[in-house]
Formats: structure tokens, C-alpha cells, sequence
């Protein structure tokens, strides 16, 4: 079969899409807060044969700006935040071949929490739930959960490693036909087929017997989205759908290139990565139509938008600098949040000690950034240069406000792609890892991929 984009809505169990300015769109729904704000999100994208719907999660709202929550809230930006797994159920219930995703993190969770969680899910579903992994940045977080201040980055990472480790460990513990269910002979599962994990490691012990048996996929689908060269080394290593966000086709590429390398290393085939690509698209039936669209969602954001969410992602308060204040060379080294998006903005605005304005405008927060504006042709076009020319696999579509940025993607894009041969019109199985044509987890397949030397 020739290669196939895979197609991932980027979702959020919050008030607003990832763009926070979405909730003030004219056309968005106000209930986000429901049930059915979801399930409707869950039958379009299902209708465009999306591979997965993917929550996104933080575990604070954004309160770095000014050291309050006030505006926060006065302004809506990702005040709300439920539980991204709860929603997904929701969601789950309203489809039936549609892929689920949420984020939990390593950091703050215990490994037999999370593999109970997604292994449930999986089960629930018939085989269609992804896991997240994060690591968790932000001091809000930190907070929320009992600390003083984020852990180092690389020692979130290393714990990360060995969370891994336990999870799969716990989900490797049943076999595939551990259980009999033979009422005649009353015996439910064979105890030879279970097996206790009896984990002892430097952040964790943990002992088993786990308590879920394996779903039709094996367990769920792992994701990962870690920008740092640590961070990447991770993906190589666990990652089966890896999240990227570049700014440039070149750059795209490159990345690519990288990722797969990183699996290779990790004694793993690239083949069996999908690499998506963010991406935020305003399509209509013509391009007239796209650009009145995008001229109306260019007015939705404000600078308050932008400033609170780059506080909360560098872990630096941007409320004790004036807008063209430059940072000093100890401000630059001292963030520690998402250092990646800091040299982001040093590389694109060719300063060493950027403004609060160059943040703002290289950064891309709170904006759609390099967002594809035009008509199905148009954006088919540009999702097809990355994909054909080896920047992606596939695409997580961001939406400019919902459910109209879903719907109009669905039914303007999606016909075309199919026309082109370059998306399929229909779903290849019932499991997320038959839809993204991955092989099923096979018990152990994990254990020789070599560990992360710092």
C-alpha cells in the first residue's frame, strides 16, 4: 500500500482549542463544559476519518504573568481544565473507530496509576487509546502537586525512562490468553499466564500483580512530543507517534530525519514512527472565503494572550519587563521552562538579548502560527509538499475554533487529499494500531532497546 498521511485532531478539555483566543470566535460553541461538545468534535472528526483525537493537558492554569490568576480568568485564557481522560470517554462513547489520546505525566503520577488508567481505556474502547508522555514544565504545576519548583530537566527525562520501564513492565504482566473463563470448570484465567512485575529502581518501586489484562492492540499507542535533544532521545526510545512543531519546511525535515535517526539508535524501525506535524489550517470552498476567515481570527487574540502564555511556558514572569525592554544574558540563561521555544526566538530574531516584543512576535504564542490560509486545493497542496517530501507522516490539526475549524477541514480538505491518493477513505481496522499500521505490542518487543546514557 502506498504511504498514507495520518491525521490527528489536537484537542483540549479546557474552554478554548489551543488557540486561547478560539472561545471568542462568533461561530465557537459555548458549552465546552459538556458532554456533547466533545462527542460532536469526536463524529466529525471520525467522519473525516481522523486516525486520533489527542487531549493536550497542563495541570494549572496560567498564573505566571504578574504572579495572579486574575487575568487569567477575566480573559479566558485556559482557565478551565478538566480531566482530559474523562473527556475522552465521553468521546469514546460517541465513536467507534476514531483513536483516543490524553496526556499524563511522569512526573507527578505513579506508573500503576497511569498503566491502570490507559489499559482501562484501552479495554473500554476495543483497542483505541494513546498515551501522552510529558514530563511537565511549568511551575504551576510544580505547585498544584505539592512542590516548591520544577524538577531539572534531565532528571525529569531519566525519571521518565524508568516510569516507562514500569508501565510497560505492568503491561506485559498477562498474557495474551491468560484468561480461560471456562464456567464449567470455574476457572477464570491461568495463574501461570499473570505475572507479578517486582520493580526496584532508583524513583520507583513497584510490585504487581498488575490488574488489567491486554486489549486487541496489545496496549495502548504511545506518544510523545519532546523538543530538547533529550527530550528526542526519549521519543527514539518509547515514542510511537511523535509530535513535532517546526517553522520551516527545511527545518521540518531535518527534524524528520532526526527522529527517525533517534529510533534507529534506540534499535527500533523508523518505519513504525509517525511523525505529525502541528498545524493549524482556514479553509473554505474558495480562497476568497479562507482569507475573510483568517481576517477575523487575526482579530480574536490580544497581547495579554500572548504575555500570560509565554510566562507560563519560560517559567519567567514577562509582567517585570516593558514590552522593548531587552532581556539581559542572565534573564536568557535563567529560563527553565521551554528553553527550545527561547531559542526559537534568539535564532529567528537574529538578537542576542531579544525584547518582550520580540517574544511576542517570534514566538508565535497565542497565535496561529504559520497557519495554511486558502481553498481545498491550496492547503491540500502545502500538506502535501511536507508530506511527500519527507517533513511528516502526518498532521496534528489545531483548530481556530470548534467545532467550524473540525468541520471545515472535513469537508473541504479531506475530499481532496483522498482524491489525490494521499489519504485513506476509510479505516483500515478496529484498533488505533491497525488504523495507523502498526504492528500489534507484543509482550517484552520494548526490553531491548538500549537505556539513555546521560
Amino acid at each position: 500500500m502506498t504511504r498514507q498521511m495520518t491525521m490527528v485532531g489536537f484537542l483540549q478539555a479546557q474552554n478554548c482549542t489551543n488557540l486561547v483566543s478560539s472561545w471568542r470566535h462568533p461561530l465557537s460553541r459555548p458549552d465546552s463544559t459538556s458532554a456533547d461538545y466533545y462527542q460532536e468534535i469526536g463524529r466529525i472528526l471520525e467522519a473525516g476519518k481522523f486516525h486520533l483525537a489527542f487531549f493536550d493537558d497542563r495541570l494549572a492554569m496560567p498564573d505566571r504573568y504578574g504572579n495572579d490568576h486574575a487575568h487569567t480568568v477575566e480573559y479566558g485564557i485556559r482557565c478551565v481544565k478538566m480531566d482530559p481522560v474523562t473527556v475522552l470517554m465521553a468521546m469514546g462513547m460517541a465513536t467507534r473507530r476514531l483513536g483516543l489520546g490524553a496526556t499524563c505525566s511522569t512526573t507527578y503520577f505513579e506508573p500503576f496509576h497511569v498503566a491502570r488508567l490507559f489499559a482501562t481505556v484501552d479495554l473500554m474502547t476495543a483497542g483505541r487509546a494513546a498515551w501522552n508522555v510529558v514530563t511537565s514544565l511549568n511551575e504551576g504545576e510544580a505547585h498544584n502537586m505539592g512542590h516548591d519548583a520544577v524538577m531539572e530537566h534531565d532528571l525529569r527525562y531519566d525519571r521518565a525512562d524508568e516510569f516507562m520501564e514500569v508501565v510497560l513492565g505492568h503491561w506485559d504482566s498477562w498474557d495474551d490468553d491468560a484468561i480461560v473463563q471456562d464456567k464449567a470448570s470455574g476457572r477464570f484465567a491461568d495463574p501461570a499466564k499473570v505475572r507479578r512485575l517486582d520493580h526496584h529502581g532508583r524513583f520507583f518501586k513497584s510490585r504487581g500483580p498488575f490488574t488489567v489484562p491486554r486489549s486487541a492492540q496489545g496496549h495502548p499507542v504511545i506518544i510523545q512530543a519532546g523538543q530538547s535533544g533529550r527530550g528526542r532521545r526519549f521519543a527514539g526510545r518509547w515514542a510511537e507517534v511523535i509530535f513535532n512543531a517546526p517553522n520551516t519546511l527545511e527545518q521540518q525535515k531535518r527534524e524528520y530525519a532526526q527522529l527517525r535517526g533517534d529510533a534507529e539508535s534506540a534499535g527500533r524501525d523508523p518505519d513504525r514512527l509517525r511523525i505529525c506535524s502541528l498545524t493549524y489550517t482556514v479553509t473554505a470552498a474558495t480562497k476568497a472565503e479562507a482569507e475573510d476567515k483568517y481576517a477575523l481570527i487575526e482579530r480574536l487574540p490580544t497581547d495579554i494572550d500572548a504575555l500570560s502564555l509565554l510566562s507560563e511556558a519560560l517559567n519567567f514572569d514577562f509582567a517585570s519587563k516593558a514590552l522593548d525592554e531587552p532581556f539581559s544574558d542572565a534573564e536568557l540563561a535563567g529560563i527553565s521552562g521551554l528553553r527550545t521555544m527561547r531559542d526559537r526566538v534568539l535564532q529567528s530574531s537574529g538578537k542576542r538579548n531579544p525584547t518582550v516584543r520580540d517574544f511576542m512576535l517570534f514566538s508565535g504564542r497565542a497565535r496561529p502560527h504559520n497557519a495554511i490560509v486558502g481553498g481545498p486545493g491550496d492547503v491540500a497542496d502545502a500538506l502535501e509538499r511536507q508530506f511527500v517530501e519527507h517533513g511528516c507522516d502526518g498532521f496534528v490539526m489545531a483548530a481556530t475554533h470548534v467545532p467550524g475549524g473540525y468541520t471545515d477541514l472535513v469537508q473541504h480538505v479531506v475530499p481532496e487529499l483522498q482524491r489525490r491518493g494521499l489519504y485513506h477513505r476509510d479505516y483500515a481496522g478496529a484498533t488505533l494500531r491497525e488504523n495507523l499500521g502498526l504492528p500489534k505490542a507484543t509482550i517484552g518487543d520494548w526490553k531491548a532497546r538500549p537505556a539513555i546514557v546521560a
